[in-house]
């Protein structure tokens, strides 16, 4: 019996796996990991046991939304609010810049608003007083046409239902005008500030392209008594524009 221990120990020898492999033939954890190491691998193995997956991104990020809007603008009418001017017509052209970048307010979209305006068309009789109402009354049918740039760098722009096709908005802008000749009378001056106010809908053709139309504008323009005569001007327009979103 105690000649066949040594052979008996042999076998089992034989059978065991060799260092380094489990015994279902797997490699077994290296001896060289620290304590540290093995504590956080047993620590994520339990919060995976219990459901939970750690995941490690670093995320890009997201883009402001911008847009820009070619838009004309045509006047139909006067009125004496905060203005003299009368019988007097504007016709602008120009860029809008858009940027989604205020957050929310009274459930509508923020957006900061900027606008440049290259062409203006100031229709006016030639003949006007002081205030800029046509003088004498009979020849208000002669007619004279002042060219001017505008720029708008302050405004904003509330629009309810983003996310819908049919988009109402709000909004106000103001900035400088200026004439080729003092408007819109001779006692004014080539350049006013202007404040301008709208409402209408942007209809959503696609993600990128949009039609802007507008209900019913204001546009005021005056030099805010930078000289002792202020006559100033305030028309209702409509407008038109073509938007592309960004």
């Amino acid at each position: 019996m105690l000649s066949d221990a040594p052979a008996a120990a042999l076998k089992l020898a034989d059978a065991l796996p060799p260092a380094g492999i489990g015994l279902a033939g797997e490699p077994t954890a290296l001896t060289g990991i620290s304590s540290s190491a093995a504590m956080a691998v047993s620590s994520d193995g339990a919060a995976a046991s219990e459901g939970q997956v750690r995941v490690v991104t670093q995320e890009r990020p997201k883009s402001v939304e911008q847009e820009l809007i070619v838009e004309g603008l045509v006047s139909y009418g006067n009125y004496k609010i905060f203005a003299s001017g009368y019988d007097e017509k504007l016709f602008t052209a120009g860029v809008e810049y858009d940027r989604h970048s205020w957050g929310t307010f009274l459930k509508a979209q923020m957006d900061y608003v900027a606008e440049f305006l290259p062409f203006i068309l100031l229709d006016k009789p030639r003949s006007v007083d002081i205030f800029g109402e046509p003088n004498p009354i009979k020849q208000k049918n002669i007619r004279e046409y002042v060219p001017g740039v505008g720029i708008s760098p302050i405004g904003f722009r509330m629009q309810w239902r983003s996310n819908k096709t049919i988009k109402p908005y709000l909004e106000a802008k103001g900035g400088i005008l200026a004439f080729t000749k003092k408007a819109p009378s001779p006692e004014a001056t080539y350049e006013n500030f202007s404040l301008q106010t709208a409402t209408g809908v942007q209809v959503k053709m696609s993600d990128r392209w949009g039609l802007r139309l507008g209900l019913f504008s204001d546009f005021h323009f005056s030099d805010a008594f930078i000289v002792p005569v202020n006559p100033g001007l305030d028309v209702m327009n409509a407008n038109l524009g073509l938007s592309y979103h960004f």
